[in-house]
């Protein structure tokens, strides 16, 4: 009875073990597998592979997404335009955002997830860098993605901005998971 019992628990290990190794996947396959959920959801929507030779983007909830970088990892669309003039370098710019996990992107219902963020509490304190100053932790942890439409746009602007995992928070990079954030710009100190 006890063979038995050892014999048992040893098949059974056994079968852990080779389930739990079939469950991982290579670096290459997660960065797959982010291209394809940022592809579901850019295929219910309008897209622009490159910046407007003028600069002039549209702007609104059916704008559509530019691709603002030329390796396809940050998409931006803009819903409005803000008035508070262009953005210095090392300048402080407050913003406030909700963000989407596009891994979670329901793309035959066209549905996002719960978004998550410190948009619509004002409670959280808005979130800040310095543009353009990745040498400031306060800066760089958020990710090069965050800033990239302040080369287009001017603060007090609001814009969905798609972003794949190298250009995201620093502290998820190695999750790779794409997110869409809904994100508003504002001026801060100089």
């Amino acid at each position: 009875m006890k063979t038995k019992n050892v014999l048992y628990l040893i098949i059974l290990s056994v079968a852990v073990l080779a389930t739990s190794c079939d469950d991982t996947k290579s670096y290459s396959e997660l960065l797959d597998e982010e291209t394809k959920h940022v592809n579901a959801y850019l295929a219910n929507q309008v897209l622009i592979n490159e910046i407007p030779a003028d600069s002039i983007f549209e702007a609104g909830v059916d704008a559509p997404y530019y691709r603002i970088d030329n390796e396809g990892n940050v998409y931006m669309q803009v819903v409005k335009y803000g008035t508070q003039g262009d953005v210095k370098d090392d300048q402080q710019v407050y913003f406030r955002y909700t963000r989407y996990d596009l891994s979670q992107y329901d793309s035959l219902k066209d549905e996002l997830p719960e978004g998550v963020g410190n948009s619509e509490d004002l409670e959280y304190e808005p979130t800040w860098f310095r543009f353009k100053n990745y040498t400031l932790t306060t800066s760089s942890q958020y990710g090069s993605g965050i800033q990239m439409p302040l080369y287009f746009l001017p603060l007090g602007s609001e814009a969905n901005v798609i972003i794949k995992s190298q250009y995201g928070f620093t502290s998820e990079i190695s999750y790779v998971t794409p997110f869409l954030y809904n994100i508003r710009y504002y001026k801060g100190k100089m």
